[in-house]
């Protein structure tokens, strides 16, 4: 999931590739929720990744494929995380797919390492990327998961492309247009209007 939304962030920048990344999260609110209103949603959130993707001859179906393979590996996580923590209990679990995934992560890494010998800077920051942006937040989403609606879970966590977006317009000096910013909207209302119909 990780590996795949930074690719996609290097090509089409940050705040696109976390909102098309949230259709993870938006297809598995809609697949629990078999109803008008859900296919209303799913032809929301479509209208509003046409407008963050804005198809024509230039544009950068590869950043965009790696975002939707992001997507899907969030959709799965949610599932397989609800599921291990109903049967595991702390967080032996996530522990344990952290190992699998570095595990199968290693023959990548040994690449890099052997082709492009990074210096211990840019180490000691994989490293802390790796914590934060993995084993951190895993945590956490497990022990939010069993103490908060997973409803609730899933608005607060639809903030997030918004976040995305607005960091990379500060940080990176990433430029968002209207259009741009209006199917951000689409896809965030989208899935809040599911989770709504979820519960």
């Amino acid at each position: 999931m990780n590996l795949s939304l930074y690719a996609a962030i290097e090509r089409i920048g940050l705040g696109l590739a976390v909102t098309l990344e949230f259709l993870g999260p938006l297809a598995v609110a809609l697949a629990t929720t078999r109803s008008k209103g859900s296919m209303s949603c799913a032809a929301i959130a479509g209208a509003g990744v046409v407008a963050i993707t804005q198809p024509e001859a230039s544009t950068d179906y590869a950043g965009i494929g790696l975002a939707l393979i992001a997507a899907s590996s969030w959709g799965a996580y949610i599932l397989l995380n609800r599921t291990v923590g109903n049967r595991i209990p702390g967080v032996q679990g996530t522990a344990t797919a952290t190992g699998v995934s570095a595990a199968l992560f290693l023959p990548i890494g040994l690449t890099i390492f052997i082709t492009q010998r990074p210096d211990a800077a840019a180490v000691l920051c994989a490293v802390a990327a790796g914590l934060l942006a993995s084993v951190v937040p895993y945590i956490a989403d497990l022990v939010a998961l069993r103490s908060v609606p997973a409803h609730i879970f899933g608005v607060l966590m639809s903030i997030n492309p918004v976040f995305a977006a607005a960091i990379g317009a500060i940080a990176l000096n990433e430029e968002l247009g209207a259009v741009e910013w209006a199917g951000i909207v689409l896809i965030v209302g989208a899935n809040a209007f599911a989770l709504r119909l979820r519960r």
